[in-house]
């Protein structure tokens, strides 16, 4: 049971700084992917209805 106390410790610790930094910058990208993923969406939506494509 030490053992495992010993690393449950040294996980934390390794991850404590780490993950907000890691996290803010993931966040980051996830935001601007999704938001380029609804224009791309959006786009091809009024594409089709500017053509006449019937739904």
């Amino acid at each position: 049971m030490s053992k495992f106390l010993l690393f449950k410790h040294l996980y934390i610790e390794a991850f404590r700084n780490l993950s907000h930094r890691f996290m803010a910058s993931y966040l980051k990208v996830l935001t601007w992917s999704c938001l380029a993923l609804i224009g791309v969406v959006t786009y091809a939506f009024i594409y089709r209805m500017a053509t006449g494509f019937y739904f």
